[in-house]
């Protein structure tokens, strides 16, 4: 039950003559749009729906929610799979998705600025003629200012890092409305606290980010891409750990398993391959580099019982690999009409991902569940996509393996999360990864900043007692 008493409703007045009538909506189609992401997390109807179009209109907004103790949710693409953006009874969400502008480009320096709004795919059509692209790409049309809120990664980590490792710089609006700078355009500095890599993975609970300062890369003269098929997922996946160890500059690698491969070739057509556990690479760089990095990666694969690399080398070819995995969520909900498809992930060190996989292979099999595992697995990320029937007692078969998938996780040293975040559905997990001493100076972070707890509240900290020193 809500904290929170239903002030929202008597501040939809001022907000409108703040901001303009077409920047604010009760409409109910509207808000049952902003009632949830894409998690399984039941949805919850906004009081109204706040359309941003620059930090001043955001700074104004939570000024007038902070002096009312009125819970304000910023919301992207919705894109999100934990319930971060599901709001909470009696509260504004804060719609960044109209702030696309694309502030300033600095081609020499190579970084840009932009506002919270725009997708890595519009920003990198943008970029198309500058030979410069941005390269963190979680896979569906997240925003950017999301993708910082929930410090995503993606296919492309492996090789060019996460949001954290690309973001130099952020504007952000405080829970008073206050607007302040982070970081800048250098590549380093020694001053002061790091408070970028602070709101990097905040979930909105400290701030709302309104613009980015990004760190840009150039287009590498070749790419090259291939997939390599495996009888056995230990092997594949020992494959992929072992091209890291080596030190092998590899663009992407990503894990499907035969679960998956199987409804990716239906639902995408990649009718040349067998529902096999396939491992798709990228490589890119100087042709000599990407000549070298081939032959050292293919002769791993076969000395791991890997079957004849099969290549795509033109863009178009390159495109239909890529989308086909990033629409693996899509081809596993195509095969389960009526279903529900729940996608957690979890992390450990690439020297245990094997066992790890293969375990959660294991526990897939003992639920009787249909699931299939894929992902990141050049930085030991990966994912597990779990159907169940649409009933509670469903929804409590795939947690249950959910949780046997995270304890083996962090009986490994690893995470419950590599990109997800928490939102709502990791709460459980957070002492036992962190401990209860490194929650409460989270919670006195937390308190600090947003004293009234506006700010998506009950996402990302479980509630408990704060550090007071």
């Amino acid at each position: 039950m809500s904290v929170f008493t239903n002030k929202a409703s008597s501040i939809i007045s001022q907000l409108r003559e703040r901001l303009g009538a077409d920047k604010v909506s009760t409409n109910t189609s509207v808000c049952d749009v902003h009632s949830h992401g894409e998690a399984y997390h039941g949805a919850n109807m906004p009081e109204a729906v706040i359309f941003a179009e620059s930090t001043q209109d955001v700074s104004a907004v939570l000024k007038l929610c902070h002096a009312h103790r009125v819970p304000v949710v910023a919301f992207g693409a919705g894109t999100s799979v934990e319930g971060h953006v599901t709001p909470p009874a009696h509260s504004i969400s804060l719609d960044l998705s109209r702030m696309v502008d694309i502030l300033e480009v600095n081609s020499p320096d190579l970084d840009c600025r932009v506002q919270a709004g725009i997708t890595r795919q519009a920003l990198n059509a943008f970029l198309r003629d500058t030979g410069l692209f941005f390269p963190v790409d979680p896979g569906g049309e997240a925003t950017l200012g999301g993708m910082c809120a929930t410090r995503a990664s993606g296919t492309a980590a492996v090789r060019y890092g996460t949001m954290k490792e690309n973001v130099l710089g952020l504007t952000v609006v405080m829970a008073n409305g206050e607007v302040i700078q982070t970081g800048g355009r250098v590549r380093k500095s020694s001053t002061g606290y790091d408070l970028t890599s602070l709101f990097i993975g905040s979930e909105g609970t400290l701030g709302i980010i309104t613009e980015i300062q990004l760190r840009l890369h150039g287009v590498p003269e070749q790419i090259s891409a291939a997939v390599c098929q495996f009888d056995r997922l230990d092997d594949a996946v020992t494959t992929a750990t072992e091209i890291i160890q080596m030190g092998i500059p590899i663009a992407r690698v990503e894990l499907l398993d035969n679960v998956q491969m199987e409804a990716c070739i239906a639902f995408s057509s990649l009718t040349e391959f067998q529902p096999l556990t396939t491992l798709f690479f990228e490589f890119a760089g100087a042709p000599a580099a990407v000549s070298e990095q081939i032959a050292l990666t293919e002769s791993i694969a076969l000395d791991n019982n890997g079957r004849s690399f099969c290549w795509a080398d033109t863009q178009d070819e390159r495109n239909r690999l890529w989308k086909a995995r990033h629409n693996a969520y899509w081809a596993i909900k195509a095969k389960s009409t009526g279903k529900q498809v729940i996608s957690t992930d979890c992390i450990v060190p690439i020297s245990l991902l094997t066992a790890l996989i293969t375990g959660v292979r294991q526990d897939i099999e003992q639920s009787g569940l249909y699931a299939a595992i894929l992902g990141h697995v050049g930085d030991g990320n990966f994912h597990t996509l779990i159907v169940t029937d649409d009933t509670p007692e469903g929804y409590q078969q795939a947690l249950d393996l959910d949780r046997k998938i995270v304890a083996r996780a962090l009986a490994l040293g690893g995470s419950c999360s590599g990109e997800h975040g928490v939102g709502l559905g990791k709460l459980e997990f957070l002492e036992t990864e962190h401990g209860s001493g490194a929650l409460s100076v989270m919670r006195a972070v937390k308190a600090a900043f947003d004293p009234y707890n506006i700010l998506n509240p009950g996402k990302l900290l479980p509630s408990g007692p704060v550090f007071e020193g």
